[in-house]
């Protein structure tokens, strides 16, 4: 999950927001009835979503199927409804767990350089809000989605259902360890910021001519570099800011 660049607004406010977001979507239909008494219905917001589209296409995206996936997903069904009003500006916001759901370029990026077909099993690491793993879901046969924070797997998993995003499986667990289960995998995104080098797990779970896309630092973390590794060949795409990848307590 992409970090999020610091605003003028209290840490209580944003603690109150990301609170909402957990009660609103701790069970199915709680968000669904969140947003009706808001008086919203999902189709109000296609405008927002096109004016998105534009930007990112404007920005460099071109895979239309990615394009078309960010105009479909209902972002603000990711949200707690008090972010609402800013669920497709071009920045991240926080959820639950003091983590946040990625700007919307960097995930349209991420998803259009795992460069899908339609045929593919993806990893997501990191899956927070469900976001990422809805758009993913568009673009590739199935998805395997890990989250660590119970919380944010309970929101997730209850909104993709709702939805009706039925190839996402989603796991709570520890993300650097993957899935080996279900691997190997075409694709895998992580969300979260690898210190000092690609986790070696992951790296072993992709199949042959597979693509790993993962934001890198330095081993002391911090902002690093969003790096895609294919063939035994890593490329630096992007400077970026995520939240870190960090071992699970059950590890």
């Amino acid at each position: 999950m992409e970090r999020r660049a610091p605003r003028d607004e209290g840490k209580d406010t944003l603690d109150n927001r990301s609170q909402l977001f957990q009660v609103e979507c701790s069970t199915p239909g709680r968000n669904r009835l969140a947003w009706e008494r808001m008086g919203r219905r999902m189709d109000e917001w296609a405008d927002e979503r096109e004016q998105m589209v534009d930007r990112l296409r404007a920005d460099g995206i071109k895979d239309e199927r990615v394009l078309t996936a960010m105009r479909t997903v209902p972002r603000e069904r990711f949200v707690a409804s008090e972010w609402a009003s800013e669920a497709y500006a071009e920045q991240a916001l926080p959820i639950a767990a003091g983590q946040t759901i990625s700007a919307p370029k960097i995930v349209a990026l991420m998803a259009a350089e795992l460069d899908l077909a339609g045929g593919e099993r993806v990893l997501e690491v990191g899956a927070g809000s469900g976001y990422a793993s809805a758009v993913l879901s568009h673009l590739a046969r199935e998805v395997v989605a890990v989250e660590m924070h119970e919380e944010l797997a309970t929101s997730a998993r209850a909104i993709l259902d709702e939805l009706g995003y039925a190839n996402v499986e989603l796991r709570t667990g520890d993300g650097r360890r993957g899935a080996p289960d279900r691997a190997p995998f075409e694709g895998i995104s992580v969300a979260a910021m690898a210190a000092g080098s690609l986790p070696e797990a992951l790296v072993e779970q992709l199949a042959p001519g597979g693509t790993l896309i993962c934001p890198v630092s330095d081993a002391e973390g911090g902002p690093g570099d969003l790096v895609r590794y294919r063939d035994g060949q890593s490329e630096t795409l992007a400077a970026v800011a995520f939240v870190p990848l960090k071992q699970s307590r059950d590890a």
